[in-house]
């Protein structure tokens, strides 16, 4: 018996890409026909070499003496406060970068006006900076997708905040300078920033965070933009060194405002 021949094959061949036209391929929704080369491949040694350089994860406030960049972890899913002793204008840079990662920036104040520009840049509203009243910060629903920076702008003696660190929600309080509510904090923040302080503060600070002699009588001399940042287990300086931007909305480093 002969079986009948045929050019024509029974199915699809191995290997052969269907012709499909440009329209018909964008409207099965998997896109446009890319480049084809061949595969990529590595040896096992060949593939120890391989590396991916990964930060921290956080708002990078400066360099450290390593010229490292510095990074603060500021949106956390637990409570987390934060003191600042130290000058206006870098806690401004650190409000510019938190809003930066997506974090809304909640300023509690009693001089709205020293803020008026940065949350102009930022955009007001649920979703960048506000600005309120000391003591009348209402509760602002912080998530793992909204997380929020509440920075407390309230003098030397600041009153107990009606809102405090939660999951996802750090707070962030400055002290122009040492005052009498400071060991509280101190004690309460699980990161402490200090900046060039007078050396009567510093001997105070230095007893406060137990830092050894050395750090603490460099205090006076730090330059501006300069801060020292302190945990229970680490201390490290960092320069904060502004963008263009930055230096158009706040101007250049300093300490005192």
């Amino acid at each position: 018996m002969v079986m009948p021949t045929s050019t024509t094959p029974a199915g699809p061949v191995a290997g052969a890409q269907p012709s499909v036209g440009l329209r018909d391929r964008l409207r099965t929704g998997f896109g446009l026909l890319g480049p084809r080369h061949p595969r990529h491949t590595l040896s096992l040694a060949e593939a120890d070499m391989l590396a991916l350089p990964i930060g921290d994860d956080g708002v990078v406030v400066g360099v450290n003496a390593e010229g490292q960049p510095a990074v603060l972890g500021v949106n956390r899913p637990t409570p987390f406060d934060i003191l600042l002793i130290g000058g206006l204008w870098t806690t401004q840079v650190l409000a510019l970068r938190a809003a930066a990662t997506g974090a809304r920036v909640a300023v509690e104040t009693g001089r709205p006006g020293h803020w008026a520009q940065v949350v102009q840049a930022v955009g007001g509203g649920q979703s960048g900076m506000t600005v309120h009243e000391v003591g009348r910060v209402p509760p602002l629903g912080a998530s793992a997708t909204g997380p929020v920076l509440v920075i407390r702008d309230c003098g030397m003696r600041p009153p107990r905040g009606r809102v405090t660190s939660a999951p996802w929600q750090s707070v962030l309080t400055l002290l122009p300078y040492l005052s009498p509510v400071a060991p509280r904090l101190a004690r309460q923040a699980r990161l402490v920033g200090v900046q060039r302080v007078s050396p009567d503060e510093a001997v105070e600070i230095g007893r406060v965070t137990g830092l050894p002699r050395a750090e603490y009588e460099a205090l006076p001399t730090l330059a501006d933009g300069v801060t020292l940042w302190c945990t229970e287990r680490d201390r490290q300086y960092v320069m904060t060194q502004p963008t263009d931007a930055e230096i158009g909305l706040v101007g250049t480093p300093r300490r005192m405002d």
